[in-house]
């Protein structure tokens, strides 16, 4: 659980659950397996189970608690939307969510069925999702790209993409409904290589259809080494509004960035 993250597209991680269970190519060289096995060994209490599938009762006011408004990965070391994640701790995940509401949340799954599942009926039951709660799914190469389609049906305002790991080209794509595309490479040991021109291709396609594009990362052992330029550019765009949600001012660019103002 971080304040600061060293994930480019966030500011902090919050992990209600820990632990997950491979679904797809995508989860071969899991970073987050890695990371709870390491903290297992060193004796790290929240991770007495390794990378099971584990709630965390007591991380649950942590949004609470942090006053400044910022970004906030959701379950960065977890899915949200893992089969063993008890319905009814999902609608306290999202107690907080509604109650530490000057924050933006990012939940990323690759169970797009659940999300979407559970959204439906929460809407159905509680009311419209809080346009400050962002969805979004992982497609890692083309025998995912599925999972757009059902989260272009999640009923939220903010949808996005993060096409990371990047394994295989997945043109084309029709990314209506989306607001945002995140493109990186594997990193780690075991790295799978990711080709320039998947990431261009993503990238073209984003201008073209008007949906703001962050390319986090080259594939490699330790990605930060090659930096994060694609053909010359650093692409740290956003969805529109982000700024005026956390209370910050943003670059004046053709597209709302956040890559002119410090994280604290």
């Amino acid at each position: 659980m971080g304040l600061k993250s060293k994930i480019e597209w966030t500011e902090s991680t919050w992990n209600p659950s820990t632990g997950c269970s491979k679904v797809s190519a995508g989860c071969k060289n899991c970073y987050a397996e890695r990371t709870a096995v390491r903290l297992k060994q060193a004796g790290a209490p929240k991770y007495r189970n390794g990378f099971e599938f584990t709630i965390h009762l007591d991380a649950l006011p942590i949004p609470t608690k942090w006053k400044r408004p910022r970004l906030i990965f959701v379950d960065s070391m977890s899915d949200l939307f893992h089969e063993e994640m008890r319905t009814t701790f999902l609608l306290e995940v999202f107690d907080i969510m509604e109650l530490a509401d000057w924050h933006i949340y990012q939940i990323l799954t690759k169970r797009p069925q659940r999300m979407l599942a559970f959204t439906e009926q929460y809407v159905r039951d509680h009311g419209p999702i809080p346009d400050y709660v962002w969805m979004g799914v992982t497609v890692e190469d083309a025998s995912c790209k599925h999972r757009i389609d059902l989260l272009r049906q999640v009923p939220v305002r903010v949808r996005f993409i993060s096409f990371e790991p990047l394994l295989g080209a997945v043109a084309p794509l029709d990314l209506s409904g989306i607001s945002w595309a995140i493109v990186g490479g594997e990193s780690g040991p075991g790295f799978r290589y990711m080709d320039p021109d998947w990431a261009r291709d993503i990238r073209d396609q984003c201008i073209a259809q008007g949906v703001p594009f962050f390319f986090k990362q080259w594939s490699g052992y330790v990605p930060k080494v090659l930096g994060r330029e694609l053909d010359g550019k650093i692409w740290n765009e956003y969805p529109a509004g982000v700024g005026d949600k956390l209370r910050r001012p943003l670059a004046e660019t053709s597209r709302q960035t956040l890559d002119q103002f410090a994280i604290s």
